[in-house]
């Protein structure tokens, strides 16, 4: 949701139905910044710009991307995927009317675009045949897709882009990126028919974003010098002539930063954990040579997930933030940067009586085989959980692509933890939770760091007797998959079951074809095993032997163009009858149903499953809070 001009923006969900609702209702005069407002005034009629359960009805599948609204609100632009594939077709209506404005929707984009100032040029991305977002276009309403002019074209196969509109309205932005490697072009958005320009030329393993204010830039790099990254300030005028506003530091990542008129904020990691320091701008708008001494933002659980939201107008004080953890509901907070008055403005709703008192989250310390320490955030229920080693749990992980699995809320795992399953993340290598070196330890030919740091958090966690290698389940998605699909070879006794969503299980066999979407870019995550010590490397972690497997679930989706499977290897090779199971959508891809309910569906799956291998399918769940007279969590 958010503040912009003359009208406040926001998505809802009705009860019963799978998908938002996009509205937006008229401010009056003098309404004031965003958050200064307790509550939009509800008198005031509702605009329903896009109800995606109307244009859900015609598809088994479908999703929306890259929603937003024209400079001067007449019209609503989105992508659209009806099968599952993340190729989006791209619609735009005329608010009100609700007339179709392009003379015919243009299909297979990315999903993000953006428009010019001008309110009638709208610039999209397109894919490749491997489903790389490769090219920029740029469209006039009222005309023909066939008269869409090429504005850039990205030819290197390791390079995704994409296309965005600065905060401040003025400019729009290129990102073109590869696993390791960025660069970012930008125009006026008052110019659409001008020339792109690079703010900071490539250079081969040198990444860097930009937010603009006034005349300069800000721009966040990372380099082999700079791994944890740090803060630049340059002229628009001469981008190159840079100076260094927040420098690097070995134990604080730089995640990005916020820019609005009178502030800056970087959202950082220290040890793990996520916070946004608040930093005063020269109030002339001009170019800052150096930064004062930040105001940390602080929040009191051992761990906990941030991040920040959608931003109003670029000169409001106020920062937007989510706020969440193991056992407290997503809080939308509004923090006045002028002020320091924090104010919440919803809290996710939970049914059934819930009350996070009942509740524990804890931050524990693994020791992996080398030493590394390595972060474990884990939930129970305070009356149910005995920490005698007897506790059922489930444990998550992921550890790929530098990318954080932080410990957020959701109502569902409830039906997990009143039955008396403790949860926990193993917050491994490979992934962003502890910086750059982090990412890098746990990637290439150090890939197996991802897999003996999960082994460790189990061990950890077993022998400080929060569960058993009887109790103990395991889950991961996607590569988190591939990570389950190792663990479950390198030590079958020590896990009860695992699920394993979507995995990429054999990444040996996808990276040696770059027919298959995404490879060549991903050689960059996993090495290419054209290179013998890549193969060899990778052949080593794909292994399925003669071994007592755990209990497995695998969960696939026909349209998905990232996996394959191994669960033929495994019926083949294992020594035990224990359960192996396949369930494959034939209706969905890589991020499965689209609908909130049709997830909750599939999750449904994954719980009995767990339910039944834990001998627990009799165990009822117990009201978290006196009002509870079925339970808790939106089942």
């Amino acid at each position: 949701m958010g503040v912009y001009q003359q009208y406040f923006y926001y998505t809802r969900t009705e009860e019963g139905q799978q998908y938002a609702v996009h509205c937006r209702r008229k401010l009056p005069a003098g309404a004031g910044l965003p958050s200064e407002q307790d509550a939009v005034d509800e008198s005031v009629p509702e605009e329903v710009l896009l109800d995606e359960n109307a244009e859900a009805r015609a598809h088994k599948f479908y999703m929306v991307a890259g929603f937003q609204e024209s400079p001067d609100h007449r019209l609503v632009a989105w992508g659209e995927d009806t099968s599952g594939n993340e190729k989006y077709t791209l619609r735009v209506r005329e608010v009100g009317s609700g007339r179709e404005v392009l003379s015919q929707p243009i299909p297979d984009t990315a999903g993000n675009f953006a428009f010019a100032n001008d309110n009638r040029t709208l610039f999209y991305v397109t894919k490749d045949k491997l489903d790389r977002p490769f090219k920029v276009w740029r469209h006039v309403i009222g005309t023909s897709p066939a008269q869409d002019v090429c504005v850039y074209h990205e030819q290197d196969e390791s390079f995704y882009i994409g296309i965005g509109r600065s905060r401040t309205e003025r400019l729009l932005y290129i990102h073109a990126g590869s696993a390791v490697t960025s660069d970012t072009r930008y125009l006026s958005a008052d110019e659409p028919l001008g020339e792109w320009r690079v703010v900071l030329p490539r250079r081969s393993e040198v990444e860097y974003s930009v937010e603009d204010r006034g005349n300069h830039f800000f721009i966040t790099i990372r380099d082999q010098e700079r791994p944890n990254s740090e803060l630049l300030v340059a002229p628009m005028a001469d981008p190159t002539a840079t100076q260094v506003l927040l420098p690097h530091r070995e134990a604080v990542k730089l995640e990005h930063v916020e820019a609005s008129q009178d502030f800056l904020v970087s959202f950082e990691r220290r040890e793990g954990l996520q916070q946004a320091v608040v930093y005063k701008l020269p109030g002339d708008g001009g170019m800052p040579t150096q930064l004062g001494e930040g105001e940390p933002i602080k929040f009191e659980e051992p761990a906990y997930e941030l991040s920040c939201g959608a931003q109003g107008d670029f000169g409001s004080p106020v920062l937007r933030m989510h706020y969440c953890s193991l056992r407290t509901p997503d809080q939308t907070i509004d923090y006045n940067m002028a002020t320091g008055a924090r104010a919440v403005k919803k809290v996710q709703p939970v049914l059934g009586g819930f009350d996070p008192a009942r509740y524990a989250t804890e931050r524990l310390w693994a020791s992996a085989p080398d030493g590394t320490r390595v972060p474990i955030s884990l939930v129970y229920r305070t009356d149910l959980a005995r920490l005698d080693g007897s506790d059922p749990m489930l444990l998550d992980a992921y550890g790929s692509y530098e990318m954080p699995n932080d410990p957020d809320f959701r109502s569902s795992r409830l039906s997990l933890l009143d039955r008396g399953i403790t949860f926990a993340i193993a917050h491994v290598r490979g992934g962003g939770e502890m910086g750059r070196r982090w990412y890098e330890d746990g990637k290439y030919l150090r890939k197996k760091n991802t897999f003996t740091d999960f082994i460790a958090c189990a061990e950890h966690l077993v022998a400080h007797k929060y569960t058993s290698p009887q109790r103990l389940c395991i889950e991961g998605r996607s590569a988190g998959g591939l990570t389950m699909g190792a663990v479950v070879n390198m030590r079958p006794d020590l896990f009860c079951a695992a699920i394993l969503g979507v995995p990429f299980v054999d990444c040996l066999t996808t990276m040696l074809d770059e027919t298959i979407p995404l490879t060549v870019i991903e050689w960059e995550e996993w090495g290419n095993p054209q290179q013998k010590e890549f193969y060899d490397y990778m052949k080593s972690y794909r292994q399925v032997g003669d071994a007592a497997y755990p209990h497995m679930l695998v969960l696939a989706g026909l349209h998905d163009p990232r996996v394959g499977e191994f669960v033929a290897k495994v019926r083949e090779l294992r020594t035990n009858s224990n359960l192996l199971l396949l369930k494959c959508d034939m209706g969905a891809g890589h991020f499965s149903q689209s609908g909130r309910f049709d997830r909750l569906k599939e999750l449904a799956v994954e719980f009995a499953f767990l339910l039944k291998v834990l001998g627990m399918q009799d165990v009822p769940l117990q009201p978290s809070g006196p009002a509870a007279a079925v339970g808790a969590g939106d089942k």
